[in-house]
């Protein structure tokens, strides 16, 4: 798995930072001690009875889907509704990031609702892969459709009123990409979107993305990966229990497998704002000559592994076949999107990579194979047919990316007055820098800006992103004024 849809790793924490390992978007990030409520404006679970298949007019199935709201903010009756999606992985509250500043601002109630699937909305005891047949990324839109239709008119019963409130949704990274979805395909549900971050564009041999953590990191430091990564696969052949034993990774019996677990090492540093905690121990250890390999162990085993949450079982086969429902099937479920519908395979550029070759296309197809059964494939093409990728013809989306980030060549870059987009370019700006802040781990209270290498980039960015949500509430409500 990748760093950030690269993938996840669950902790106490983990599930607002929705991040990106190989097979995850996202990765875990420890809590060191700190409670919850520090991290979280509320933890307090709601459930809303969900239907298993919109598609099918005779299947009547339900399950519950968990979500959360926060009202302390919301100027009653007619405040606007700010929608958090989660992703994949566990959703376990509303958390203190900027949103929790823009909903002070905008005095807005929120509420977060919970993927299908993840965490403890999943409709079945066994995630043998016939039961996956439901998840998807369509069926999330009409979950997200059927929630909010649900919400409003509780919300009209409790305030005594038949009109809608004004609607604004916001996701980072897959949820992000869902975020600009739901926009286009319920474009009366919501006054708009910020996609931070948004995968929207499926991609079948997604090799920008090491391209991108190659430009991310500067020659030196480029230079000492490749070089560490060449030692790594000629200490395999050598003697791969003790290179792997440095790792805390014997479990990981197949080689690939365990370079695709060093490649995301080195993801998580770039994507999400740590990148001097990787770069400045392993050039100077490659310019006195250390030992690359220890230093690059090092650095996973105390910083990836102990402060962000890295798990070695994510990339263990025999884990991630385990149909069985538990607090780590975020792994194997996230893979099954991943292997049926989106792809973002990160695999190795043919020239010039950072990542070992042995990360290609044949390996992630036998991956798919290996968990889900023959003729398990990803129909990209399908996907980007449906949404429309980079080209995506929808209005009033906020796209916003970090230009560390090798995720945001899966996003929408070009800008246009319907679609902006924004990119934060500093030295630490990553995955949802916009509404996460820098570094990202531990969590930034409220996403403050101020430690991001280039403060007012960030600022500027949420200063346009301010403007557009105010713009496109009046316009939401004035149409709303107009109909009546």
């Amino acid at each position: 798995m990748s760093s950030d849809l690269g993938f996840i790793l669950i902790t106490t924490v983990t599930a607002f930072l929705s991040y990106s390992t190989s097979a995850l978007l996202h990765s875990g990030s420890a809590s060191h001690g700190v409670s919850p409520r520090d991290y979280y404006l509320t933890t307090d679970a709601h459930w809303f009875n969900q239907t298993l298949d919109h598609y099918s007019p005779h299947d009547h199935r339900k399950f519950r889907q968990r979500y959360y709201e926060y009202l302390d903010n919301f100027r009653a009756p007619d405040g606007p509704v700010f929608m958090i999606i989660c992703g994949e992985g566990p959703c376990s509250g509303i958390a203190k990031d900027y949103i929790s500043v823009l909903a002070k601002k905008f005095e807005a109630g929120v509420v977060s609702l919970e993927h299908r699937y993840y965490g403890k909305s999943y409709p079945f005891n066994s995630l043998a892969t016939e039961n996956l047949r439901y998840l998807s990324s369509k069926q999330a839109l009409f979950d997200l459709a059927a929630f909010r239709q649900h919400y409003q008119a509780t919300l009209n019963v409790k305030l005594n009123r038949s009109s809608d409130n004004p609607w604004f949704f916001f996701g980072v990274s897959y949820p992000g990409a869902l975020s600009a979805w739901f926009r286009l395909k319920f474009p009366h549900l919501t006054c708009g979107s910020l996609a931070s971050s948004a995968v929207v564009h499926a991609v079948y041999e997604f090799s920008a993305f090491d391209q991108q953590i190659g430009e991310s990191a500067d020659q030196e430091c480029k230079a000492a990966l490749q070089e560490t990564n060449k030692l790594l696969e000629i200490g395999l052949k050598v003697n791969r229990k003790a290179v792997k034993a440095l790792f805390n990774a014997t479990e990981l019996h197949v080689d690939a497998d365990f370079l695709y677990l060093t490649a995301d090492a080195a993801v998580m540093a770039f994507q999400y704002g740590n990148s001097d905690k990787l770069c400045v121990p392993l050039v100077e250890a490659k310019e006195n000559g250390g030992d690359l390999v220890e230093t690059y162990s090092k650095y996973v085993r105390d910083h990836c592994m102990k402060v962000w949450g890295l798990h070695v079982r994510p990339y263990n086969r025999k884990h991630l076949r385990n149909t069985v429902v538990t607090a780590d099937s975020t792994y194997r479920i996230w893979w099954f999107q991943v292997c049926t519908e989106l792809a973002y395979f990160q695999v190795a550029p043919a020239n010039n990579s950072v990542r070992s070759q042995q990360i290609n296309t044949e390996y992630h197809l036998n991956l798919c194979k290996s968990l889900f059964g023959k003729g398990t494939y990803p129909d990209v093409e399908a996907t980007n047919l449906y949404y429309g990728g980079h080209k995506i013809a929808a209005t009033k989306i906020i796209f916003t990316n970090g230009s560390q980030d090798p995720w945001r060549h899966a996003s929408k870059q070009t800008s246009s007055p319907e679609l902006p987009s924004y990119i934060m370019d500093c030295h630490n700006c990553g995955h949802g820098t916009d509404l996460r802040g820098c570094p990202q781990s531990p969590m930034v209270i409220e996403g403050k800006s101020n430690n991001c290498s280039s403060p007012d980039v960030v600022n500027k960015v949420r200063q346009q992103m301010v403007e557009h949500i105010d713009l496109w509430l009046s316009e939401c409500r004035g149409s709303t004024r107009s109909s009546k």
